[in-house]
């Protein structure tokens, strides 16, 4: 799972041919992906009624129903769970659903396999606008304002299983083992990967299967599942369910576990969220779809701090090699994307006032990049693809001398209206201008204090308040840097009104905003005031006259002394990722993992030391608008004790404790 330093490459898609136009053949594994009889009547069969769906759901305890899924193909045992999970009515627990698929289709195949489903097309279209690119890594998608939610890995079923097992949680209440016919893909029924669905498992959770073949029941048995025999479907004499009768041992840990927290005895029902930033307003938002009461506490107003500007970019970087940097940006521009998209379809944003997702060029001149690319994106083109200066310019409405990387679900949102729309999610309640505000911890709760007042109380908390965090005496030692940027507001006229994509260039501009750009932004390590700097203007205004030759005449007569802008103060971190999970107990965490002062590679079998119940969001840098939607998504799953968004070493890359595991093994500390 963890890449580092190896060359980026696509997922490799399924090779899917078509029986009488409409039945779906893996020529890879000579099978097809669903029965010629009747594909909708067996899964139905074999997997809902092989997991007693849903009457389980009926007497659930769990917050969430989750179900596991090795081969995802054409999605169809998932609609079909999810539209039976809609069928039934309230009160009923969220669905969660995860699938391993290592070849996965492309989106015209799976349309073209769903479309022979009449019943399945509200949901068909809905997992269809949602569908990420054939990515390597795990991919959320969320549907019914997140009350179902869908985890795609496109990874190897084995290594995607080993990894999620390794965090030692047992999560899973049914499994759906739908692999191609064992003789013809041995290697979704292979022993250890079975034994990964045993290690997954809840107590008394479920296996169903199509295959009744003798050596799979007795791996599966083996693993600690009691089977049973059913009757198959159609020309299937047979089939196989059972249930986890013997608690599997949990996996050894391969690394020290310093990541992992010990788990909660319960799901909390309330949380403080301090900054009304992207950052704060993202968690927020995903901790209320999941039934949290939220109150979200800013010091000012929301939005007026980094997420302040009048114009943000979506924005990715590709990179030749995979890095725990490049893979967390790119797997968090695919959902942000996704998310934005969602916004804008029910009506929270409006285009053009709140953003467009116009599309974004980046620019860029390293050929060795650019050819590299250029064929590793040649399948993804609904993702991103290398664009010449022809098209580049076609693309844009500018008049470019070089080309670059067009990314076609970019653009540009107006962060203080993302955050606005965010608030609306029911369960938060907005505190403003509360000024200063120290959390203290209660008996198994949190206080926000503002000295004069205690604001709020809750199970739980999350700072997201950038730079600020260090404010907190649990957080003093974090290494946060505060970068000053300064953007300049220029009125659009001829030729600027020409721009009809962002371009990325040393800075960025984008369509005008009620008839004004936004350009950014200077990147100061050493001011700290908020006065507007005409020198900034003008290093605003240079570099964008650089980039489009053709726009430095007008640019070189504009009036510095009467253009409008902002300053705002990024939060960013030394390795330029931001800090997202929980924080640790300094003094005990040190005390736990000291053996790594003297030697690095130390194995301490012991999970770190966490403060019950505080957890940080921050150093985001000038990324907030890509990356907090999946960090929020984070946070919250994990608060919420629910399998995660991201693999595990994206997670370690993450953790704010990383950085006390890096001084020790350093002996800096």
């Amino acid at each position: 799972m963890n890449r580092e330093n190896t060359p980026w490459q696509a997922a490799s898609s399924a090779r899917v041919e078509w029986l009488d136009d409409k039945t779906p053949y893996a020529s890879g594994y000579a099978d097809f992906y669903y029965s010629s009889e009747d594909g909708q009547a067996e899964s139905h069969h074999v997997f809902l009624s092989g997991s007693d769906l849903p009457e389980r759901w009926r007497t659930h305890q769990a917050d969430s129903f989750v179900i596991g899924e090795t081969g995802f193909g054409t999605g169809l045992n998932f609609l079909l769970t999810w539209q039976c999970w809609q069928a039934m009515p309230a009160p009923r627990p969220r669905l969660h659903y995860f699938a391993a698929e290592k070849y996965p289709m492309n989106q015209a195949d799976l349309a073209r396999a769903l479309h022979h489903w009449p019943a399945l097309q509200l949901f068909a279209k809905s997992l269809l606008a949602a569908y990420p690119p054939s990515v390597r890594g795990q991919h959320r998608l969320l549907f019914e304002e997140g009350q179902v939610t869908l985890d795609l890995h496109f990874e190897d079923a084995t290594e995607a299983l080993d990894d999620i097992a390794s965090r030692g949680n047992c999560f899973v209440d049914a499994w759906y083992l739908d692999g191609f016919t064992p003789s013809r893909n041995p290697e979704l029924w292979d022993e250890k990967l079975l034994k990964a669905v045993a290690q997954l498992t809840r107590p008394g959770g479920t296996v169903a299967t199509f295959t009744a073949a003798s050596q799979i029941r007795r791996d599966l048995h083996a693993a600690g599942f009691t089977m049973e025999k059913l009757p198959g479907f159609g020309k299937k004499r047979e089939s196989l369910r059972g249930h986890l009768a013997q608690i599997a041992e949990p996996k050894p840990a391969a690394a020290n576990p310093w990541d992992l927290q010990v788990r909660p005895t319960k799901v909390p029902a309330s949380a403080v969220v301090l900054g009304a930033g992207l950052a704060g307003c993202q968690v927020a938002a995903a901790l209320a779809r999941r039934g949290v009461r939220v109150s979200l506490i800013d010091q000012g107003s929301i939005a007026d701090g980094a997420s302040g500007n009048a114009q943000g970019v979506l924005y990715t970087r590709l990179s030749r090699k995979h890095s725990a940097l490049a893979d967390f940006a790119l797997q968090s521009f695919i959902f942000a994307g996704t998310s934005y998209r969602d916004l804008f379809h029910q009506g929270l944003l409006n285009s053009p006032i709140d953003g467009d997702l116009c599309g974004s060029l980046s620019r860029a001149d390293d050929e060795r990049d650019l050819n590299y690319l250029a064929e590793a994106m040649a399948q993804l083109p609904e993702l991103a693809r290398v664009v010449d200066a022809t098209e580049a310019s076609t693309l844009t409405g500018l008049n470019l001398t070089g080309g670059g990387y067009w990314y076609p679900g970019s653009g540009w949102l107006n962060p203080a209206a993302v955050c606005q729309a965010l608030v609306r999610t029911p369960g938060i309640t907005l505190l403003e201008h509360s000024g200063p505000v120290q959390l203290r911890a209660q008996h198994e709760g949190w206080l926000a204090d503002s000295g004069s007042s205690v604001l709020a109380s809750a199970d739980c908390a999350v700072i997201a308040t950038g730079a600020a965090a260090t404010r907190h005496e649990q957080l003093e030692w974090l290494p946060l840097r505060s970068i000053r940027g300064q953007t300049t507001h220029l009125p659009t006229c001829q030729p600027l009104d020409s721009l009809r994509s962002v371009f990325c260039h040393e800075g960025y501009i984008a369509p005008a905003r009620q008839g004004e750009h936004c350009l950014g932004a200077t990147f100061d390590l050493t001011r700290r005031d908020t006065e507007l700097h005409v020198d900034d203007h003008d290093y605003n205004l240079n570099t964008l006259a650089a980039a489009v030759p053709d726009w430095q005449e007008k640019l070189a007569s504009v009036d510095r002394n009467t253009l409008e802008g902002r300053v705002g103060f990024r939060c960013a971190s030394p390795d330029y990722l931001p800090l997202v999970g929980p924080v640790p107990d300094r003094p005990q965490f040190l005390q736990t993992f000291a053996a790594l002062r003297n030697n690095a590679r130390q194995h301490i079998d012991a999970r770190g030391d966490y403060v019950p119940g505080l957890f940080l969001n921050t150093a985001h840098g000038s990324r907030g608008l890509t990356s907090t939607p999946l960090a929020g998504e984070l946070l919250a799953s994990l608060i919420c004790d629910e399998p995660l968004p991201l693999p595990r070493h994206l997670c370690r890359s993450l953790a704010p404790a990383r950085f006390l595991i890096r001084d020790l093994s350093r002996n800096r500390i």
